[in-house]
């Protein structure tokens, strides 16, 4: 029996990257999947967007793992759409139990050269986007009489990495979000937990801005130690994080809320 088996988990930025890793290795235990992407660039993102394709290719992985997934493209930004998605996939699958808050965008600039546009689509996908899809979510959290929920911040959400402005505050507004929430809904036995990777390898870091960032260290070198791991690896694959994920998801965790799990290779000990 898998470690989420007969549960539900609804995922966003499901398209490929982290969300597709969780969503694989949560239906690799067990669980049925909603997954939502916004499938489409974001102004200021320098990094191939996701795609439909990409999106069809998740539910291609899940089903090869003969498990269930409804999956749409919806804006975590977008309160309907979000809505929709979320009832459609819990009246088709019958439940919810694991919400996973995953989308997000990274745009990197020096803080000076950051503008307000920058600022808002951040901000907006990163926090708002979260918020939006815990609120919406809960109630059939609490309906199900409990369950998981881990919004995904980053080390960056523990520490003040440059060049990264909005991501830093977004990100840390996570950490708010996950306390506040955990301290809100623990009468109605849902945990609330953050995690906090360092660099993983996905599309994310692969963009025009991340190229600079060498070039942006040598000009300030005295920050470059704050991005700098313990551990001998540069970046981490996207299936430690899904393990992270998971472990918080099942009933291994069943007394863990409130807490921001790095999985950083010692990178906020800097």
């Amino acid at each position: 029996m898998g470690r989420v088996e007969g549960k539900v988990a609804f995922i966003t930025g499901a398209a490929r990257g982290q969300g597709r890793s969780h969503a694989i290795r949560l239906a690799q235990e067990g669980a049925d999947i909603i997954a939502v992407d916004l499938c489409d660039s974001v102004p200021g993102v320098k990094y191939p967007a996701a795609t439909e394709e990409d999106l069809a290719q998740t539910v291609k992985e899940v089903e090869a793992l003969d498990r269930r997934i409804v999956a749409a493209k919806a804006d975590v930004r977008d309160r309907a759409a979000m809505q929709r998605v979320l009832d459609a996939g819990v009246a088709e699958l019958g439940r919810l139990d694991i919400v996973v808050a995953n989308a997000g965008i990274m745009i990197m600039k020096p803080w000076d050269e950051t503008t307000p546009d920058m600022w808002e689509e951040t901000v907006g996908i990163n926090l708002t986007g979260v918020w939006n899809t815990v609120q919406l979510a809960a109630p059939h959290l609490v309906e199900a009489g409990g369950g998981s929920i881990i919004l995904t911040s980053s080390a960056a959400g523990l520490k003040g990495l440059p060049f990264l402005t909005p991501y830093v505050a977004a990100k840390h507004g996570v950490v708010g979000l996950m306390r506040a929430f955990a301290t809100e809904l623990a009468e109605h036995h849902i945990r609330v937990n953050s995690i906090h990777p360092t660099g993983v390898m996905t599309t994310m870091i692969s963009g025009e801005d991340m190229q600079s960032f060498p070039v942006w260290l040598e000009e300030h070198a005295r920050l470059a130690a704050m991005s700098t791991n313990l551990l001998d690896v540069q970046a981490v694959q996207p299936a430690d994080i899904s393990n992270a994920v998971l472990f918080l998801a099942s009933d291994e965790a069943r007394y863990v809320t409130s807490l921001a799990m790095t999985v950083d290779a010692g990178v906020t000990q800097y």
